[in-house]
């Protein structure tokens, strides 16, 4: 397989129908402070999404969507622990997908924890979890707005395995997600994270204090299920609403209409990109 989102070696060290809606409003009281009026309406997509280390050619693109099995597409916008060059993703080539009716899901891979185990190249610390956090948003939502993502959009931070259980750890990492989050809402762009149902993922969902955490939440769980509901982990009133996708099968190489790619299969029910 390729390079997912830190290294294939990293990964699994740290880790042993469709529809289209427009919400207005929706979430926004677990997204912001601010008036709804403020925050242009949500674009939400359900149905069966994948993601792939690179984005595809559009030729791949074109080819996929008749097949028309997936309707959704995650594609990594930056981070500098972003696994793999993307030679396709540019302004136009989001434009095009889009146009074609795929939903695109931003994914950013921001620093990590550090008690991680896996290498990468943009770490983390206790002290500088919150300033780091703040800039690695700054820098998601530029990528995004030059790929011609618009305010509104989501951006899931890609946050990989680490010990939950390591107390200080874990209040770093939530820190620096925090960080991430308020930053993103006051540029106007939805807050997200993806992260392991054993780990990242728990963290958020089962911190006490709820205060500036994402929005949404993408849960990797490899258990072959296709499903945002029957399988989530942790409370059923938490990420209701169209707030979440779910990672349910991982390197899966698939050939469809002539073009063949290894993709990690996701369950979504989720906001995607305002493309303009």
């Amino acid at each position: 397989m390729p390079k997912h989102r830190l290294s294939r070696k990293g990964r699994y060290i740290a880790m042993a129908a469709t529809g289209v809606v427009v919400v207005a409003g929706a979430g926004i009281a677990a997204q912001t402070s601010m008036a709804a009026p403020a925050w242009p309406a949500q674009k939400t997509y359900t149905g069966r999404a994948f993601d792939a280390c690179t984005a595809p050619s559009l030729t791949a693109m074109k080819a996929w969507k008749k097949d028309a099995y997936y309707g959704g597409v995650a594609v990594y916008v930056g981070g500098r622990n972003r696994g793999c060059a993307q030679p396709n993703l540019t302004k136009s080539w989001v434009k095009s997908v889009d146009t074609l009716g795929w939903r695109v899901i931003p994914l950013y891979v921001g620093a990590q924890p550090p008690c991680q185990k896996s290498r990468n190249k943009e770490r983390f610390t206790a002290a500088t979890a919150a300033s780091v956090g703040a800039s690695n948003a700054n820098d998601a939502v530029a990528k995004a707005s030059a790929l011609g993502m618009k305010p509104g959009s989501p951006i899931y931070l890609n946050m990989e395995s680490y010990d939950i259980a390591d107390k200080a750890c874990n209040d770093a990492t939530l820190t620096y997600v925090r960080s991430f989050t308020k930053t993103l809402r006051a540029k106007t762009y939805r807050a997200g994270l993806y992260g392991f149902s054993s780990s990242s993922a728990k963290a958020i969902a089962t911190a006490k204090n709820r205060t500036d955490l994402p929005g949404n939440l993408w849960y990797a769980l490899w258990n072959g299920q296709e499903t945002t509901t029957k399988d989530w982990p942790w409370d059923p009133k938490l990420y209701t609403d169209h707030s979440r996708g779910h990672q349910y099968k991982a390197n899966s190489k698939e050939t469809r209409g002539g073009h063949t790619i290894t993709v990690d299969r996701n369950a979504w029910d989720a906001p995607v990109a305002i493309v303009g």
